[in-house]
């Protein structure tokens, strides 16, 4: 399979990664969450290419995850910022960062922490069940595949 058709998979993982499953791609959403709106801004902090960069944005934008809108008309300058469906990959991208912090972090300890507007205290993120709240863990989790998996195999003639 190419790396373009992935995201056709009936693979809630592959579609994903489809639209966010590169290293550019990724840090230009850490900025966005960290606050950088602006082209050259992202180019400065990232040290991407003008090419990659507007690459990256312009796939952001085709699949709303961020909004380009004009902060200057005459001279046609755009600002990036994340919307509902972009805002939504926040837990995606503080898992990632719990993870590192607690297995790759080379001894240096956590180089950001994160407070809880509502509360103020300082917390670490953590996945948990919708129904007890209890901390999942992968061990604790029974992954099934649903009847919309197998419709998705049948009406696309392909083998279960």
């Amino acid at each position: 399979m190419k790396w373009d058709d992935i995201g056709e998979q009936p693979c809630s993982i592959a579609r994903t990664l489809s639209v966010i499953g590169d290293r550019w791609t990724l840090l230009i959403l850490r900025n966005a969450f960290l606050g950088t709106r602006r082209f050259e801004s992202f180019q400065q902090n990232l040290g991407v290419t003008r090419h990659v960069l507007s690459d990256r944005l312009k796939r952001l934008v085709e699949n709303d995850i961020l909004v380009k809108t004009p902060y200057v008309q005459r001279q046609e300058r755009y600002e990036y910022r994340l919307t509902e469906k972009g805002l939504a990959l926040y837990p995606i991208l503080m898992s990632m960062a719990n993870w590192a912090d607690e297995w790759m972090n080379e001894g240096f300890g956590k180089p950001m922490q994160y407070t809880h507007k509502s509360c103020g205290h300082k917390i670490t993120p953590r996945l948990v069940c919708s129904e007890c709240n209890e901390t999942l863990h992968a061990k604790q989790v029974k992954p099934e595949l649903t009847q919309d998996y197998f419709n998705y195999l049948e009406q696309h003639k392909i083998p279960s």
